[in-house]
């Protein structure tokens, strides 16, 4: 009887080990790269494996729909002298939204070509730094630099037909000098109801609310901080556990220490990883869709990585700069960087 049940059960291990997903070695990537005619393209928007749009710097937002073999570009100016610094775009399934940075900040709505200023802010410390959608396309949330002595966090819960800002008294109190990074959109994430918002500068933290933006919480983590450019410039969750984040110090971009870490309880607590090993500075990381989280990419101005085991080790694929990645799908992303967009497939 014991016997069977010890061949039963490594019969029924062996099956799983099989099902498991095995990752993919990949030692360099090859990417389709357009010229586009801005400059810090650090916002992308994926609608599907065919159509892009991206926000730029110079108050350009454009989009293909056609795999990058034609581009068409919407230029917006503000009182007929301003051009809006993009660096956050967002889809709501209908309509994309383009925010500024800079004072005043200027969030547009952009509709069959339209474009509609649909919420200003002006201080002279404003400054916002990424925007995204919850699955529901009604709820949206946008992040930027204090203020006052919290997060300035505005919300929609009308498919951004109108933003408020959460006053200070709802938000964890910050730092003087804790802030956010506008290097790729993506210190934002959101699964289901919950969303993840990463700081950096005088403090690296982890922010953290399970309905919505109504409620947050606060951690700390192990990530490089304490001076301006220092901290967590990106971060992605595989599931509502399972999460990464990385960024460095901008000014010493080869440097490595601090600069990459992990969280298994859905980012109470970090553990760094390849610490002190490359990746270096970068502003970008992205899971790869249906690997498990095994499969991670990191993008920045030195270049492109790969980790298949979850990000404990990493190769080098490319030397390629770029600013972003966004993922369509296991085999294709989109990336933006200067006077560029890229496209990666991994077939």
């Amino acid at each position: 009887m014991n016997r069977l049940f010890i061949l039963f059960s490594l019969a029924i291990l062996t099956i799983s080990c099989k099902n498991e997903y095995q990752p993919r070695n990949i030692d360099k990537v090859t990417i389709q790269e357009f010229k586009i005619d801005s400059t810090s393209i650090r916002a992308i928007q994926f609608l599907d494996e065919n159509t892009l749009y991206y926000a730029g710097s110079k108050g350009d937002i454009g989009f293909t729909s056609d795999a990058g073999k034609t581009w068409e570009t919407i230029n917006i100016n503000y009182n007929d002298s301003i051009k809006p610094h993009f660096r956050s775009i967002a889809s709501n399934g209908t309509n994309i939204f383009a925010l500024s940075v800079g004072n005043p900040a200027l969030l547009y709505k952009v509709s069959e070509e339209k474009e509609t200023l649909i919420y200003k802010e002006e201080h002279e410390k404003v400054f916002y730094d990424s925007m995204k959608f919850f699955a529901d396309n009604k709820h949206g949330i946008a992040v930027g630099d204090p203020t006052e002595n919290c997060a300035s966090i505005i919300l929609t819960s009308d498919s951004g037909k109108t933003w408020s800002k959460i006053p200070c008294d709802k938000l964890p109190v910050f730092e003087d000098g804790e802030a956010f990074f506008a290097a790729s959109n993506t210190n934002i994430k959101i699964i289901g109801n919950t969303v993840w918002i990463a700081s950096g500068g005088k403090k690296s933290r982890i922010l953290k609310s399970e309905n919505k933006g109504k409620t947050w919480q606060i951690f700390d983590t192990p990530i490089i901080q304490g001076n301006g450019p220092q901290g967590i410039y990106s971060i992605d969750f595989a599931d509502k556990q399972t999460g990464i984040a990385i960024g460095g110090d901008y000014s010493k971009p080869t440097e490595n220490k601090a600069n990459k870490a992990v969280t298994k309880d859905g980012g109470k607590t970090w553990t760094l990883i390849a610490d002190e090993q490359d990746p270096n500075y970068k502003s970008c990381v992205q899971y790869v869709p249906n690997t498990n989280g095994k499969e991670v990419f990191a993008v920045g101005k030195t270049g492109i990585s790969f980790s298949n085991d979850a990000g404990q080790t990493w190769k080098e694929v490319s030397k390629d700069s770029y600013y972003t990645i966004q993922f369509v799908n296991t085999n294709t992303a989109w990336l933006s960087g200067n006077n560029k967009i890229g496209k990666l497939n991994l077939k």
